[in-house]
């Protein structure tokens, strides 16, 4: 799931090097936060956060299958 979220975000920022995807795993869901560098996170949250909901969407619907709750936190 790490590699899917890198996948879809490196190509929308100007510093791919500077993505971070940071896992916090608990007994009920699982918590991954995604970090870019300061001037990329309006690219990623997009607008009114159209492509945050979109990568949302898709790493809720990759990681459906799992027995655990999926949360994706984009942090500065």
């Amino acid at each position: 799931m790490k590699e899917l979220i890198e996948t879809i975000v490196k190509p929308l920022v100007d510093f791919p090097e500077d993505v971070q995807v940071n896992v916090e795993e608990e007994s009920q869901r699982i918590t991954y936060k995604l970090s870019v560098h300061k001037s990329d996170m309006g690219k990623v949250i997009g607008k009114q956060g159209r492509v945050a909901k979109a990568i949302r969407t898709v790493v809720y619907a990759a990681g459906s299958s799992q027995q655990k709750k999926i949360f994706l936190e984009i942090v500065e």
